[in-house]
């Protein structure tokens, strides 16, 4: 199973990269997992861009995402929404309309926030973009509020909040070997 991680957050030290790192060590070690990094190099999306000569670095990700059996998108919240960096990653996987490497593909969405909300509207907008996009995001997301002080070592303090995120990666792995066998 091949997982897909992209992190919206592209500070050094980010909370989110750390969450990333925490979901990633509550998936099962059969599993792979490929944390896409270059999500800067993607241009904003166009469909004056996106012709049978669009940049090579669109076809590497959509080729990346189609190789996936599940996606794991960590986003932080800016302005109450998720930041412009995964929408245009989202919105690149959704095209070619029909044929998008999305389409159909298990999504999980995490998140972690200065604030106590937990980044509720990112996560929100993350699972409807995602939806919109051709996905199937998982219901449930996972959302760590005030995030400075949530992590310890490579650990979340609170064992509550560890637990959530060990259960959203096994619904996430659960709902990829459905998506596999179908």
């Amino acid at each position: 199973m091949n997982v897909l991680v992209l992190v919206g957050s592209l500070r050094a030290g980010s909370t989110n990269a750390r969450l990333a790192d925490v979901a990633i060590g509550a998936l099962p070690v059969d599993n792979t997992v490929t944390r896409w990094e270059r999500l800067t190099e993607l241009p904003f999306y166009s469909e004056d861009l996106d012709t049978d000569a669009a940049p090579a670095i669109v076809g590497e990700f959509r080729d990346v995402v189609a190789a996936a059996d599940a996606l794991l998108v960590v986003t932080p919240e800016y302005n109450g929404s998720l930041p412009a960096i995964l929408k245009n990653a989202i919105d690149w996987a959704s095209r070619p309309r029909g044929a998008a490497a999305i389409a159909g593909l298990p999504a999980a969405v995490l998140a972690a926030s200065g604030s106590p909300r937990a980044a509720l509207w990112a996560r929100e907008d993350a699972v409807k973009v995602l939806r919109v996009a051709g996905a199937l995001p998982l219901a449930e997301t996972v959302g760590i509020g005030s995030a400075w002080s949530a992590f310890e070592g490579g650990r979340l303090v609170d064992p509550t909040q560890e637990h959530a995120v060990h259960e959203l990666m096994g619904a996430l792995v659960a709902a990829a070997r459905v998506h596999v066998t179908a």
